[in-house]
C-alpha cells in the first residue's frame, strides 16, 4: 500500500467555484455570508447553474465553471462534496468543503473559521490530499466512485451469489446480500457499518466487504491497488450497482464489474491543522 503525501499548491487563488447541496433553498443566506468572505479575501465568486437556480440567482453550466475556476467550493455535508468531486473529476481541479451537514468525515471548514482560513490560504497554508478513487465498467457503462461501489441484491426475499477474480484468477464466490468495494475514503461510510477496517484516507487500497455473507467465514479483505478485480453475478435475478450511493444500475445473471484505481486522484483542499485521527475521535466518539 502507498501512501501519497502532496505539497501541491494551486497555481492561482483568484476564483472560486461554488456548488450547493441540492434541494437546499433555505441555503441562500449562507451563501451569501460565504460570498462575502471569499470577496474580502479577493477572490472572486461563481456558481453553477443548478445551484443558481435553486436560490434564483445566475449560474454557469459545469463545464464553463471548471474552466474559468482555480478550485471548486462544495457547500453542504459530504454527499454534496462526494457529488462535486465526481462530476468534476475528468477537469481534475480541486474542490473545498464547506460543512452545511451534518457528519462531516470530509467537509471540515466551518463557516465560523471561514475567514482565518481563507487568510491562510492566501498565504499558501493550507493542504491538497490527493485521494484515491475506483473506476468500473460494467455492460459498457462507465463510472468512477470517491467512496464505494455496491453490488446488492435486487429482490429483499433472497440473496444473491458474486464470484470474483483477482487479476483474472478467481479467488472467492460470495453469497449473501451484497459486497461493498471501498476506497479508503469510503472505509468510514458504509463499510464501517458492516464491520469493514478503517483504512487511512491517503493508502492505496481496495477493501471489499460482504453485506450479510451466508457464510461466517466471508471477512473484510484489503487488497492493493494495483490489482484489477472483476465480480460476476452469478445467479438469474442480477442484481444493482450503485455508485456513492448517487447512481444506480441494473446488471443481469454473467455481467461483470471490472474495477480498478483510476488514473487520477480526487483533491481535497483541507487545513494543514486537519488531523484525521482526530476527526475520527470526534466523528466516531472513540473513547467515549
Amino acid at each position: 500500500m502507498k501512501i501519497t503525501r502532496s505539497t501541491e499548491k494551486l497555481k492561482s487563488i483568484k476564483t472560486a467555484g461554488f456548488i450547493l447541496k441540492p434541494n437546499s433553498p433555505e441555503l441562500k443566506s449562507e451563501f451569501h455570508l460565504i460570498k462575502q468572505h471569499f470577496i474580502d479575501a479577493n477572490i472572486s465568486v461563481l456558481l453553477e447553474e443548478n445551484s443558481a437556480d435553486m436560490i434564483d440567482e445566475e449560474g454557469l453550466c459545469l463545464d464553463e465553471l471548471c474552466s474559468q475556476c482555480d478550485f471548486l467550493v462544495a457547500v453542504g455535508g459530504d454527499g454534496t462534496l462526494i457529488s462535486v468531486v465526481r462530476r468534476s473529476f475528468k477537469y481534475d481541479i480541486p474542490v473545498l468543503g464547506i460543512h452545511q451537514g451534518t457528519l462531516g468525515f470530509l467537509t471540515d471548514i466551518q463557516l465560523s473559521e471561514l475567514e482565518s482560513f481563507l487568510c491562510s490560504m492566501k498565504e499558501g497554508t493550507y493542504r491538497i490530499d490527493n485521494r484515491m478513487m475506483i473506476r468500473g465498467n460494467a455492460n459498457l457503462k462507465k463510472f468512477v466512485a470517491f467512496n464505494d461501489i455496491v453490488i446488492s441484491r435486487k429482490s429483499i426475499s433472497s440473496m444473491i451469489r458474486i464470484d470474483a477474480k483477482i487479476d483474472g484468477k478467481p479467488f472467492n464466490s460470495y453469497y449473501g446480500d451484497g459486497l461493498i468495494i471501498s476506497t479508503p475514503t469510503g472505509s468510514t461510510a458504509y463499510n464501517l457499518s458492516l464491520g469493514g477496517p478503517v483504512v487511512f484516507p491517503l493508502t492505496e487500497a481496495f477493501i471489499v466487504t460482504p453485506i450479510a455473507p451466508h457464510s461466517l467465514t466471508q471477512r473484510p479483505l484489503v487488497l492493493p491497488a494495483d490489482f484489477e478485480i472483476e465480480f460476476t453475478v452469478s445467479d438469474n435475478q442480477g442484481a444493482v450497482v450503485i455508485i456513492d450511493g448517487q447512481d444506480i444500475y441494473e446488471i443481469e445473471q454473467n455481467d461483470s464489474i471490472k474495477i480498478e484505481i483510476a488514473s487520477k486522484k480526487a483533491k481535497l483542499i483541507h487545513r494543514v491543522e486537519r488531523n484525521y485521527f482526530e476527526v475520527l475521535n470526534e466523528k466516531l466518539q472513540w473513547g467515549n
